[in-house]
């Protein structure tokens, strides 16, 4: 009978974090495929419970190490991966190995829990409806670029070191955009600074210290692009419920301060009249 993989978040900062669900996990497992067995050792240390066998599991390791674990699985072990802190295959190792075990039909468990990227995009106050995870913020100026123009919230991680840099960078190309910098997340120093980016650059101009999330609010558009689209899906809306498409756009743009003729154009994809 074949075992099961397990995706076992855990805590990144308050060890109170970790769910009863989770602690079970990594009672009940055979093997547990951690980043580095000291931190994860430790871990079990501060829990109170005796670790099982713990096997390195990380980027230059990955892919030679994920043949040996199915193959445990399919002989009937419980395997649990985790990641340092957080969510494994979330910017961390573990992708490979549970494509691995999905391919082969092997059962996957995931467990929910904590996660830096969640906490830090609720806690920054900024639009939650629809976000992107970056990994780390890019050092070229040109996807710098790319992500102040992404539509949606961007949620980035970033070095201590880096983030003067960085947050400098951001800042000379939008300094009025919202941002918040969420370090040290559910620990002792935990801080939310939340502004704009020019505030942010100027409030972390030297290195911060720990672990840092950087959270950067959607680009606006332009309103009327916004009134465009809106008062196009109006129109097709009234057409569709039977009124004449000429007049119809004339009774939008009245309401929309748009114009007809480019709401007739966009409707019928006919070049608008002057």
């Amino acid at each position: 009978m074949a075992g099961r993989l397990t995706v076992c978040p855990t805590p990144i900062g308050n060890l109170e974090d970790l769910s009863p669900r989770a602690r079970r996990a990594l009672v009940e497992t055979d093997i547990v495929a951690c980043e580095d067995t000291r931190r994860t050792g430790l871990l079990y240390e501060r829990l109170e419970i005796e670790h099982p066998r713990l096997v390195s599991f990380h980027d230059a390791n990955e892919a030679e190490r994920v043949p040996g674990l199915v193959q445990q699985i399919e002989r009937g072990a419980r395997v649990t991966l985790t990641s340092d802190a957080g969510t494994p295959a979330v910017s961390d190792p573990g992708y490979r190995l549970v494509r691995a075990c999905a391919d082969r039909g092997l059962e996957v468990e995931v467990l929910p829990g904590p996660s830096a990227i969640i906490t830090a995009l609720v806690a920054s106050a900024l639009p939650v409806d629809r976000w992107r995870f970056e990994g780390f913020l890019p050092r070229r100026g040109g996807e710098l670029e790319r992500i102040l123009a992404a539509p949606e919230t961007v949620v980035a991680f970033e070095s201590p070191r880096r983030l003067p840099d960085s947050l400098a960078a951001l800042a000379a190309l939008a300094p009025d955009r919202e941002a918040a910098v969420c370090r040290e997340l559910t620990k002792l120093h935990e801080e939310i600074a939340r502004g704009t980016l020019g505030e942010l650059a100027r409030r972390f101009r030297g290195e911060a210290r720990g672990e840092i999330v950087v959270v950067i609010a959607p680009a606006q558009r332009a309103p009327d692009q916004v009134d465009l689209a809106f008062a196009v899906d109006a129109l097709r809306r009234l057409v569709q419920a039977g009124a004449r498409p000429r007049a119809a756009a004339g009774v939008v743009a009245a309401l929309t301060g748009t114009r007809a003729n480019q709401l007739y154009s966009e409707l019928t994809g006919r070049a608008p009249r002057e």
